[in-house]
C-alpha cells in the first residue's frame, strides 16, 4: 500500500504517480462525497469535536481530499494599513500607536512585493468600527482595491461594518473577498465585545454575500472561551445560507496593557480539534491558519494542514502581529510537498468572480 515498499520496482515516475493516486480524491463517486449541510444541529457538532482526536484528523482529511487538492495552500498577506488595529488595544494603553489610514503608494509596493514572494491574495486591514463619516478615507480604500485587483491578486478587506451599499461599492472596485469574524459563540461574545453586536455582525456578512462578495468569517481562540464556545461559532457560521468562502482560526496573542494580556495560550489539541471540526462541517471552505501559527512547530502546522487547514498568512506580519517570512514558509512547504494556490483558483471564488474576470480579461 505505500510507495516505499515498491522502491526498485517501479521507475520514479510510476513513484510519482503512485503518490497522486494515494493523495487522490473520491469525489469521482458521489457516494462518498460529504454532503454540504446547512441544518447541523449544535449536539451533532460538538459530538465530532469532542471524538478520539487521531479519528477526528482522519476523518476531516478524507473530506478535505473530496473537495480539495490536499498538496495546495493559499498563501495571503495581510497588511495593517490603519493602526491600531486590534479590539485588544484600541481601547486601552498599549505598544500599538494609532494612525491615520496609509498614503495608496506603498500599500501597492506591498501588494507587489507580496505577489512576487508567491502570495496571491493581498488583505487590507483598517480598524475602524464602521465607515461612518470615512468618505475619502473610503474613496482611497477603493483605490487600493481597483489597483491591487488590476495585478491578478484577489483582494480582501477588512474595514468594520459595512452597509449593503458601501459593500456594492467594493464589489464594484473589484474586491474579492471582505473577512468579519464573528470571532466566538453568540453567548461568548458579550464578554468580550462590547463595540458591536453579534447580529450588527451578521448584519455586515449578509451585506457582503448579497453583494456578491466573498465572505471570510472564522473567529478567535484563547479569549477565555469553553470548547462548547468553539463549537458555537463553527454551528453559527454552517446556518448561513452560504457557508463562508473561508474560515480564519486564530490563536490569541495576548498584548500588554489588555484585560486579555494574561490569558493562557490555547491547548494545541484544541487548535486542531477546531480546525478539523471546521473541515468537516464547512467541507467547502478554506479554511486558515492565521494569527498565532508563528508560535507553533513546524511539525505542529503540519498535523493542522493534515486536519483540513489550506490556507496560511505569510509575509513579514500580520497587522499588530508577528508573521511568518516567505522564505521561511517556502522552505516548509517545500519539505512537505506543498504548493501555493493559484489567484482565483479556489472553486467557489472562481465562480462567484467569473463575469468580473471575463470582462477584465476582454480589455487585454
Amino acid at each position: 500500500m505505500f510507495p516505499s515498499l515498491f522502491r526498485g520496482a517501479l521507475a520514479p515516475s510510476s513513484l510519482r504517480f503512485l503518490n497522486r493516486r494515494l493523495l487522490a480524491t473520491v469525489a469521482s463517486d458521489p457516494a462518498h462525497i460529504a454532503t454540504i449541510r446547512h441544518d447541523w444541529s449544535r449536539h451533532e457538532i460538538q459530538k465530532i469535536y469532542d471524538g478520539p482526536l487521531l479519528d477526528l484528523v482522519f476523518r476531516a482529511a478524507t473530506i478535505h481530499r473530496q473537495y480539495h487538492h490536499p498538496g495546495k495552500i493559499q498563501l495571503c498577506t495581510l497588511m495593517n494599513i490603519k493602526s491600531s488595529y486590534c479590539s485588544q488595544s484600541s481601547r486601552y494603553s498599549t505598544p500599538t500607536t494609532a494612525s491615520k489610514l496609509l498614503d495608496i503608494k506603498p500599500v501597492l509596493e506591498a501588494a507587489r512585493k507580496a505577489k512576487e514572494n508567491g502570495s496571491t491574495r493581498f488583505c487590507m486591514g483598517a480598524a475602524w468600527r464602521d465607515l461612518a463619516g470615512r468618505k475619502r478615507g473610503f474613496e482611497k480604500i477603493l483605490t487600493m482595491v481597483r489597483e491591487v485587483r488590476s495585478m491578478g491578486m484577489e483582494v480582501c478587506t477588512t474595514l468594520g461594518m459595512l452597509s449593503p451599499e458601501q459593500a456594492k461599492q467594493l464589489k464594484e472596485a473589484g474586491l474579492t473577498a471582505y473577512n468579519h469574524n464573528l470571532d466566538t459563540s453568540r453567548e461568548f461574545y458579550p464578554k468580550v465585545i462590547t463595540t458591536r453586536s453579534y447580529d450588527e455582525r451578521l448584519d455586515t456578512i449578509d451585506a457582503v454575500r448579497e453583494a456578491g462578495i466573498s465572505v471570510c468569517s472564522g473567529g478567535i481562540l484563547g479569549l477565555g472561551e469553553s470548547d462548547q464556545d468553539r463549537v458555537g461559532l463553527i454551528h453559527e457560521v454552517s446556518h448561513m445560507p452560504e457557508h463562508p468562502e473561508s474560515f480564519p482560526v486564530n490563536a490569541l496573542v495576548p498584548i500588554p496593557g489588555t484585560p486579555l494580556e494574561d490569558n493562557e495560550a490555547v491547548p494545541y489539541h484544541a487548535l486542531v480539534r477546531t480546525i478539523a471540526t471546521a473541515r468537516i462541517i464547512l467541507p467547502g471552505t478554506i479554511i486558515r491558519l492565521a494569527a498565532g501559527r508563528n508560535t507553533l512547530r513546524e511539525s505542529e502546522q503540519a498535523m493542522c494542514f493534515m486536519a483540513g487547514a489550506n490556507a496560511v498568512f505569510t509575509g513579514e506580519k500580520m497587522l499588530t502581529t508577528p508573521c511568518s517570512p516567505w522564505d521561511e514558509d517556502k522552505t516548509m512547504m517545500t519539505r512537505w510537498g506543498l504548493e501555493g494556490m493559484g489567484s482565483f483558483e479556489h472553486t467557489r471564488v472562481a465562480q462567484k468572480e467569473a463575469p468580473l474576470r471575463s470582462a477584465e480579461q476582454s480589455n487585454f
